[in-house]
């Protein structure tokens, strides 16, 4: 305890210039010239910091004049943007619907095609089995009439002699005399 109190029988025994306290001496404290100074300080930078204000408002208004206007240039970039994509997107489903029309119409362009080719393929085929029966019945025909021909030859040379060859031919003949006196 005696430190505690030493420290504060210590303090009381500091010289007067470590020490805080009023001045009562008009010289020592120089308040005129602390007046002035303050004076001075209060007028012009009254002044300086209303400039200083001034100024500062200025710029903030200025950048938040910018920041509209660019905001504003933004705000119409983005609506020009967004009719742009408007135009694009009315543009693609036009090309999109036209394409399916196109597609649709080129499907059945084909469809048609395709249908009139087998058509003509079909009558081509037709056409070629009717042409091979008729030439495979004429082929038939021809071979049938020569084998005829060579049986009624065959029999002919077997069953006739001279003298029936000569009574058939006046025989045929005599019919032909008949139907040109008739038709005279």
């Amino acid at each position: 305890m005696k430190n505690l109190t030493d420290s504060f029988v210590y303090l009381g025994h500091w010289p007067s210039a470590g020490s805080f306290g009023f001045n009562t001496d008009i010289l020592a404290t120089n308040p005129i010239n602390l007046s002035v100074v303050f004076g001075v300080l209060i007028f012009f930078g009254k002044g300086v910091l209303n400039d200083l204000l001034d100024n500062r408002k200025q710029r903030i208004l200025n950048t938040i004049r910018n920041s509209e206007e660019l905001r504003e240039g933004a705000i119409q970039q983005l609506e020009n943007a967004r009719a742009r994509l408007r135009k694009v997107e009315t543009e693609a489903d036009k090309f999109r619907v036209n394409g399916y029309s196109e597609i649709e119409r080129e499907k059945l362009n084909l469809i048609n095609s395709i249908y009139k080719t087998l058509k003509q393929l079909e009558n081509y085929k037709n056409e070629t089995i009717l042409f091979e029966q008729q030439r495979t019945i004429n082929q038939v025909r021809e071979r049938v009439f020569q084998q005829a021909l060579q049986g009624a030859i065959g029999t002919l040379n077997s069953c006739l002699s001279n003298e029936l060859h000569l009574r058939t031919i006046n025989a045929n003949i005599g019919m032909f005399g008949t139907m040109k006196e008739i038709t005279d």
